[in-house]
């Protein structure tokens, strides 16, 4: 069908809600690797991967033969009756997610798991008092909604109560104005000053995204998380890690939270875990497991097994084609030249990151930081035209998120270096 009679069908049939990136939408008919194709065959260096989804490429072979295969036997038949691909996959996950997490609850997606992890976490603890940080964001149900601090995306409420925002750990930008490491962690601080003055003393968790990705890819100081988790101990809660966006090796680990030298009490998976089939999970401890009694929580399709199946093969295929070591060692690459065009343009307030999610901040004076939310808008005009996608975050609009598939290389990270150069000098004429 062509590109004008889908866009005709889809302003009748599909709700407003729906957004595109571009001013001319794109219609994408096939992907293959790092490489999408529009229904022109233009092809396309995609530094997207559908919302740092396709961890292992587009249309991989292996995980798609691997996902076929199941279809051929059993599609579902929900988690009231045993499948091997479910219990196995929460195998794998117990032997590689960190510290003592080590049950598995399956879901749809990111935004499910923070439902049932919430719940999990308000049951073991019996508080139901949650820490999060401004610009976090956790999806698009309540609970996952009401722990979501940008404007844009929390509309007109109700909420769910019990939630204290804190500052986030944002250096480029920080909320008391001043400078890591003479600060003292300040940030991690204000968490404990809003238990004591926001809350009764006794909270169920703390939660948090290792990385934010939404809010802007920030990058917290190394000790952050250790520090706001000991914190958090001390008043009952547990420390929830949202590594839904940051898993299976985008920040150059299994985890992102691994970066930080920190376990967490509760881990919540999704979009990467099977490659762009729908599904999430949570996973805790043994002890944490135990707060859900039998039938107390439970997802229609939750543990399906072609889905199961194929999170199965996306942990073999990051083993066997070493795409974490990858993750790592090409995003340094990527990091280094895009910290080459900070220090050449004068739009470019920071670039931060770690493994292949990275964040470039545009602004208009790198003195002042006025934001330059124009200037992405027409940097990713500009790089579609020149066959590069590229990503948007942050609250102010105005920072380049960069997360490709992990079979990114060094080739692949030139031709975008050199495609976001020549559109940050473009956006410097208006400056």
């Amino acid at each position: 069908m062509r590109k004008e009679e889908l866009e005709e069908k889809r302003n009748k049939y599909l709700m407003p809600c729906y957004a595109h990136y571009f001013k001319d939408t794109l219609l994408i008919e096939r992907g293959e690797g790092q490489y999408l194709y529009d229904n022109a065959g233009k092809r396309y260096l995609d530094c997207f991967a559908g919302v740092a989804v396709v961890n292992c490429g587009h249309a991989h072979p292996y995980i798609t033969e691997k996902a076929s295969e199941q279809m051929q036997y059993l599609v579902h038949i929900s988690s009231l009756m045993l499948t091997s691909p479910m219990v196995l996959l929460a195998e794998k996950l117990a032997e590689l997610t960190p510290g003592k997490l080590n049950r598995s609850f399956f879901c749809n997606s990111g935004a499910e798991a923070i439902e049932g992890a919430t719940a999990l976490v308000k049951a073991y603890t019996d508080n139901h008092q949650f820490i999060a940080l401004r610009s976090s964001f956790h999806g698009r149900t309540l609970m996952a909604l009401s722990l979501t601090a940008q404007q844009s995306w929390r509309g007109k409420g109700p909420y769910a109560p019990g939630v204290v925002f804190v500052a986030n750990p944002y250096c480029y930008r920080c909320a008391f104005k001043l400078s890591y490491p003479s600060c003292g962690l300040a940030c991690a601080e204000d968490v404990e000053r809003a238990i004591t003055t926001c809350t009764n003393g006794e909270v169920a968790a703390f939660i948090a995204e290792p990385i934010q990705g939404n809010g802007g890819v920030i990058v917290p100081p190394k000790e952050y998380f250790k520090t706001v988790s000991e914190i958090v101990h001390r008043y009952g809660g547990l420390f929830l890690d949202d590594d839904v966006q940051c898993g299976f090796g985008r920040a150059g680990e299994w985890f992102g939270i691994q970066n930080f030298d920190v376990e967490p009490d509760v881990m919540t998976l999704g979009k990467g875990i099977a490659n762009g089939l729908p599904l999430g999970a949570f996973i805790s401890t043994e002890e944490i497991s135990r707060a859900f009694k039998p039938g107390q929580h439970f997802s229609t399709f939750g543990g399906n097994p072609v889905n199961c199946a194929a999170g199965l093969a996306t942990i073999e295929v990051l083993k066997r084609e070493n795409l974490i070591a990858n993750s790592r060692q090409v995003g340094n690459l990527f990091l280094a030249r895009l910290k080459e065009l900070q220090e050449k343009h004068k739009s470019v307030g920071e670039v931060r990151g770690m493994g292949l999610i990275i964040g470039i901040e545009l602004v208009k004076n790198k003195k002042t930081k006025e934001p330059y939310p124009q200037g992405l808008l027409q940097i990713l005009e500009f790089a579609r035209e020149k066959g590069l996608l590229l990503g948007k975050a942050g609250p102010l609009g105005n920072v380049i998120r960069i997360t490709p598939p992990l079979c990114f290389t060094a080739e692949n990270v030139e031709e975008a270096c050199q495609i976001v150069d020549a559109g940050l000098r473009e956006i410097e004429k208006g400056l």
